[in-house]
């Protein structure tokens, strides 16, 4: 029965990235899922990417297929520096990549994984079975989507994740809570108003933040040294969580987790500030305790910072409140297997060596449940190029070490 080198389940920027550099090498690798699934069933019509186009590349080996290529190559408009690039142009280059950098990727669902052996049996929804040495999981966001608990009991009708859009135009004329003071919340008011909704953004934070504006690619040698820039914003702090994540995997623990808490928080792009900004009501201070359905409304019960309820009814409330890196959320791991996992601290992340591979040998992670291990980068497109050469270096090893293992075990003589 043939056994792959490697599976790669999911085909967003990091699974196509991985998947890449792994043919690349020489490994026998399939990729499976939905190219690009994240992006073009879960992000309304109408956003952009928060990150500069030059950071926003996913990454083959020889360096090839980045973004401005695929722009050039199409004719259309080309990835500036400080010019925001449509989501839609984006998943575009994305299914070229696909095309030209990576193994075909078939469209399955891997329904569970379970060790067998040295390796790994896989099941997908659609009844197929497959044999793998070993498994990288880049699932992308979409299984760690996060509710407030308050609003975990609500009826679909009543509440909604951002990332369950494709578009908002169900909602004009109604009013919209949306919850949350990142760029999610904030594009997606925006898109809401633009389309005719009545949108309000609650956050606990007492104020919104916003990124500057980029400053030149081309600047004098002294303000580029005091502020450099990185895939994840100008300065000395995003350089080094941009650049460096393979130190952040050498800092203590608890510093590795409060890093990935805590750094890079919400903030709205510089380029959303003028469409909100005198265009759509922000309650801010706010923390949602409760919510109730109230006949075809949501009455939502609010503390301010000083302890005070207020009350607020509207037609929808749409969490965007990001993902939550746990564990548990994997249901395709096999139970035994999820459990063997060693954490990162007390958080629900595995804990992974420098080459992103678990504590159960040949099974490998990338992309949001690496954070805690490597830090904020992990959270970008930026983080898939450091990512894909490191695991892949890691699978190479894992696979020579078992191809050993069972020429080992061929060339035993029988003891009968």
């Amino acid at each position: 029965r043939r056994m792959d080198d490697l599976v790669v389940i999911g085909a967003g920027p990091y699974g196509l990235s991985i998947a890449a550099h792994a043919a690349g090498a020489g490994l026998d690798v399939r990729v499976l899922g939905r190219p690009m699934a994240s992006w073009r069933d879960h992000m309304p019509q109408g956003m952009y990417l928060k990150s500069e186009p030059w950071s926003s590349n996913l990454s083959s080996p020889d360096g090839r297929f980045t973004l401005s290529e695929f722009c050039s190559e199409q004719g259309g408009p080309l990835a500036t520096h400080g010019v925001p690039l449509p989501i839609g142009t984006f998943s575009a280059y994305g299914l070229w990549f696909a095309q030209h950098a990576a193994p075909d990727v078939e469209e399955v669902t891997v329904a569970e994984i379970t060790p067998r052996g040295t390796g790994f049996h896989l099941r997908t929804a659609e009844g197929t079975t497959l044999a793998a040495r070993t498994v990288a999981l880049a699932v992308g966001m979409m299984p760690f989507v996060r509710y407030p608990r308050a609003l975990r009991t609500l009826p679909p009708e009543h509440c909604s994740h951002s990332s369950d859009h494709r578009g908002l135009s169900q909602f004009a004329g109604r009013e919209v809570a949306v919850i949350g003071a990142g760029q999610a919340s904030l594009e997606t008011a925006v898109l809401l108003a633009e389309a005719g909704s009545l949108p309000i953004v609650v956050a606990r934070r007492p104020a919104l933040n916003w990124n500057t504006v980029p400053q030149p690619l081309d600047r004098p040698p002294l303000r580029a040294l005091r502020a450099p820039h990185s895939g994840l914003g100008t300065g000395w702090r995003s350089w080094i969580w941009s650049e460096l994540p393979w130190a952040v995997r050498r800092l203590p623990t608890a510093t590795r987790e409060r890093i990935a808490v805590s750094e890079l928080g919400p903030a709205g792009a510089w380029w959303l500030r003028n469409r909100f900004e005198g265009k759509v009501p922000a309650l801010m201070g706010h923390e949602l305790q409760w919510a109730v359905p109230l006949g075809s409304r949501t009455r939502l019960g609010l503390t301010d910072s000083e302890g005070k309820p207020a009350v607020l009814d509207v037609d929808h409330v749409i969490a965007a409140t990001g993902f939550t890196t746990e564990l548990k959320r994997l249901s395709l791991l096999d139970t035994s297997l999820r459990k063997s996992l060693r954490r990162v601290g007390k958080g629900g992340s595995p804990e992974l060596s420098t080459h992103f591979e678990s504590s159960w040998p040949g099974l490998f992670f990338a992309g949001l449940l690496t954070t805690p291990s490597f830090g904020p980068s992990m959270r970008f497109v930026h983080g898939a190029g450091f990512t894909a050469g490191k695991l892949v270096a890691g699978v190479r090893r894992r696979v020579d070490s078992k191809a050993l293992q069972v020429e080992g075990q061929c060339s035993t003589p029988s003891r009968r």
